[in-house]
């Protein structure tokens, strides 16, 4: 792809294309993600939490959705990483420790989805030793 290409593609304009490939430190945020994007460089991928939902496994802990634009994400966290670090003690109400902390616990679902922390399945789990 030549660089008018590109910046057609880009909607910027070719002098740009060129400072970006010279590395030049005067390049604006947005050409320079603009052409990224283009090139199909940028990562899109986001984790939302829009359902209240959840269920309790006894043994196995709390699961729970997210959302990647349109595509469903199992998440789960452990019975034994809401003991050892939501439960304060009270280790035979894994559901009140999941309720009480789950903005908190999302929010590392969700760092760990966009690290690719994902099981084969593309589900997150969170573990006790993840939280180390």
């Amino acid at each position: 792809m030549t660089q008018k290409q590109l910046a057609a593609l880009a909607n910027v304009s070719a002098p740009t294309i060129s400072r970006f490939e010279q590395a030049a430190k005067d390049i604006q945020l947005s050409s320079a993600l603009a052409i990224l994007d283009t090139l199909g460089m940028t990562d899109k991928r986001t984790l939302v939490f829009p359902d209240e939902e959840y269920s309790y496994s006894g043994g196995a802990g709390v699961t729970f959705g997210g959302l990647d634009g349109t595509k469903k994400v199992r998440c789960l966290i452990s019975r034994e990483a809401l003991d050892d670090h939501f439960s304060k003690g009270d280790r035979f109400r894994p559901e009140a420790a999941f309720k009480k902390h789950r903005s908190e616990i999302e929010a590392f679902a969700k760092r760990k989805y966009l690290q690719g922390g994902t099981e084969p399945d593309g589900s997150v789990l969170i573990r006790t030793l993840d939280w180390v």
